[in-house]
């Protein structure tokens, strides 16, 4: 999108199928979860298709040849608590072997400015991708706050994928941090008075959890 030039937009059908159940308030909470892990893994195959690549070798029951692997070492999940940890699931299915680093972010109702009450920082932070899951980027305050902390832990290549993401999150996140791409199913008209995605899909981390 040329005006949004760190968003990439996946309208692959799966996911816009899918989607359709997540945003509906009827669907269960069992269903609900399910979809959102579903979603997750498909993002992350697109967020994924750049990943590098190294050579190994390999017998196959006929001969040697040279394979590719992606090195999942190298790969950390960061989901933002606690919405993110719907999105975990789906993305362990396609790189099972990648580190998971959480950060726990509450926005606080008042001033919705997100406040931060749990992160540990990783070793070796420089060589590593970090990939931050939300389910929603509204007004991108937590994913700024989170690759603040992230960057300053000595972080230099993250990604931020969500289902849902407001124009004023996606613009907010790109100036605060222009190097991180932003991968989402859909880019939805904005944000309401309460600071929350229109039409949206109500707060994620209640549906997931049971909690409204």
């Amino acid at each position: 999108m040329k005006q949004f030039p760190t968003l990439t937009v996946t309208n692959h059908p799966l996911i816009q199928h899918k989607l359709r159940y997540i945003r509906d308030k009827a669907t269960p909470k069992k269903v609900f979860k399910e979809l959102v892990d579903e979603v997750g893994t498909l993002l992350a195959y697109e967020l994924t298709k750049t990943l590098p690549l190294r050579a190994v070798e390999v017998d196959t029951p006929l001969a040697r040849t040279t394979c590719q692997v992606v090195d999942c070492e190298k790969v950390v999940l960061v989901p933002l608590l606690r919405a993110g940890l719907g999105m975990v699931d789906g993305v362990l299915k396609l790189i099972p072997n990648c580190a998971i680093c959480h950060i726990g972010l509450y926005r606080d109702h008042d001033t919705h400015e997100p406040v931060t009450y749990y992160f540990k920082p990783m070793s070796e932070t420089e060589e590593r991708l970090f990939i931050m899951v939300d389910p929603m980027l509204a007004t991108g305050g937590s994913a700024i706050a989170a690759a603040d902390m992230l960057k300053e832990s000595g972080a230099k290549t993250i990604r931020f994928m969500c289902l849902v993401a407001a124009p004023e999150g996606v613009e907010a996140l790109r100036q605060a941090h222009p190097d991180i791409e932003v991968f989402a199913a859909a880019l939805d008209e904005g944000l309401n008075g309460d600071a929350y995605i229109l039409p949206g899909l109500g707060d994620a981390g209640d549906r997931l959890f049971g909690t409204d």
